[in-house]
């Protein structure tokens, strides 16, 4: 268990810099799509989009966030110059980020209707859509971040 441990570390790695910015992610997405509202009551619903800006700027932070911790923590650099890597992950991440704006409305729209209780927590349609978003768009994200981007 142990070598198998030692050969995924960068795996394992990145679903721990991706769990943290998935839980920034959906933290600022919650505290966005309360707030928002309240001054942009169009926010809810823009032309059949659903909290457009709550998404779009909890999407952000969260970019921001794992760019630092994949350079730090996850990928080793060095393959393109940093302006050059810091424009491909921005490229790749507005990529992933309409990707996962896609995959949003389709979930909330379609998928989840109703509050799922837990238990500890109730999880809202648009929390769950958020969240299901995340997951089918980090496999990707890992993939291309890992061959385009940084050194393998």
């Amino acid at each position: 268990m142990k070598k198998f441990l030692i050969r995924q570390k960068q795996v394992l790695f990145f679903i721990i810099a991706g769990g943290v910015c998935a839980m920034v992610e959906i933290g600022t997405f919650k505290l966005f799509s309360v707030s928002i509202p309240k001054f942009l009551s169009w926010e809810t619903d823009f032309y059949g989009i659903h909290f457009p800006l709550s998404n779009i700027f909890s999407t952000l932070i969260a970019i921001v966030f794992n760019y630092f911790l994949s350079i730090w923590f996850v990928f080793e650099r060095g393959k393109h110059s940093k302006k050059r890597e810091f424009a491909y992950f921005m490229l790749i991440s507005f990529l992933s980020t309409l990707l996962s704006l896609s995959f949003f409305q389709v979930f909330f729209r379609f998928l989840y209707s109703e509050n799922m209780d837990i238990g500890v927590f109730v999880l809202s349609p648009e929390i769950l859509s958020k969240i299901s978003a995340i997951v089918l768009v980090s496999v990707l994200n890992y993939s291309v971040k890992k061959k385009v981007i940084f050194n393998g």
